[in-house]
C-alpha cells in the first residue's frame, strides 16, 4: 500500500491538515475528552464539502479509506453527530483564519477582482420549484479573487439585497495590504469607493456607468487587457458552484455563512495542489 502513488484526495487531506495545524489548537479546552482533535474536525469538514456529501456518507466512506485515516491520525471513526456538533462549535473566526492561511504559499500578484454571485439557501430541484411556484431566497456572496491564480482572498455574505457599492468598502478595508489594482464592473462605480482605494494606494480599475459621452470616453481609456482579468471572478464563482454545489445545506443563516467560507478554503487548497502538483 505504501508503494502506491498519492491520490489527489490524499494530497488534499495532507495539505488541509498542515493548514489546520497552523490555524487551530489541538484541543478546544483542557477539559476535552481528547478523542478527536480540533484539527481533525476541521479537515473532515473540509473533506465533506469537497466531496459534496453528508455527514453519514462521509463516515461510511472513511471506513474504507485507511490511507486517509492515517493522514488524519484517526484511531477511530467519529459519529456523524460528532462532526455536526464540531461544525456548530467552530466559529466563523476560525474559518476566516484558515482562509487567510490557505493563501500563505500562493504567489499572489495584487491584481484583484471583485464580483458578487448568488447561492441557493435550499436544495430543491428546478422541476419542483416550478411546479410549486416556490421562490427560494439566495445568499448574496461577494468574492475578492486574485486574478493570477484564481484564489479567493476574502468573502462577504449577506441575506439582504445590499448594493455592491455598500459591500465593497468593507471588503477592501480588510485586504488593503493584498490589493494593488482593484478590478470591478459598473456595479462598483462609486466615487466613495474610488477615493477609498486611492487613499490606500490602490489603483481602481472600475468601469463607469455611461450617463454621458465623457463616461464613454473614460471607459474607452481603460486598460482592456488588465480589465478583462475580471472574468476570473466569474470563473471562480462558476468553479465553486460546479464542484461544491450552488447551494448551502445548512438551515440557519450563520451556518450557511460558514459553509460558504469552507467552500472558499477548499477551493484555495485545490488551487495550491494544482499549482504545486508533483512532477
Amino acid at each position: 500500500m505504501d508503494s502506491l502513488p498519492k491520490s489527489r484526495l490524499l494530497r488534499f487531506v495532507e495539505r488541509a491538515m498542515v493548514l489546520a495545524r497552523r490555524a487551530v489548537a489541538r484541543f478546544s479546552t483542557r477539559y476535552s475528552r481528547k478523542r478527536f482533535t480540533l484539527r481533525q474536525h476541521v479537515v473532515l469538514l473540509c473533506l465533506k464539502v469537497k466531496k459534496t456529501t453528508t455527514y453519514r456518507d462521509l463516515v461510511d466512506e472513511l471506513i474504507e479509506m485507511p490511507r486517509i485515516r492515517d493522514a488524519l491520525e484517526l484511531d477511530s471513526i467519529p459519529a456523524p453527530s460528532t462532526l455536526c456538533k464540531a461544525f456548530d462549535r467552530l466559529e466563523m473566526a476560525v474559518w476566516r483564519v484558515l482562509l487567510n492561511i490557505s493563501l500563505a504559499d500562493l504567489p499572489l500578484n495584487g491584481i484583484i477582482g471583485i464580483d458578487a454571485s448568488g447561492f441557493e439557501r435550499a436544495h430543491a430541484s428546478t422541476h419542483y420549484t416550478k411546479r410549486t411556484n416556490l421562490t427560494i431566497q439566495q445568499l448574496k456572496t461577494t468574492l475578492l479573487v486574485d486574478t493570477a491564480i484564481n484564489a479567493v482572498l476574502d468573502i462577504h455574505v449577506t441575506t439582504t439585497r445590499k448594493h455592491d457599492t455598500q459591500i465593497a468598502p468593507q471588503v477592501v478595508k480588510r485586504n488593503v495590504d493584498s490589493i494593488e489594482v482593484l478590478i470591478g464592473d459598473k456595479g462598483y462605480d462609486d466615487q466613495n469607493l474610488r477615493q477609498l482605494t486611492r487613499d490606500h494606494g490602490i489603483r481602481p480599475l472600475i468601469k463607469h456607468r455611461e450617463f454621458s459621452s465623457l463616461h464613454t470616453a473614460w471607459n474607452a481609456r481603460l486598460d482592456s487587457d488588465l480589465y478583462h482579468r475580471r472574468n476570473m471572478n466569474e470563473t471562480v464563482n462558476a468553479a465553486i458552484k460546479q464542484k461544491y454545489g450552488a447551494f448551502v445545506r445548512s438551515r440557519r443563516w450563520w451556518k450557511q455563512f460558514r459553509e460558504l467560507v469552507i467552500k472558499c478554503v477548499v477551493h484555495n487548497i485545490e488551487q495550491t495542489l494544482t499549482l504545486f502538483r508533483p512532477s
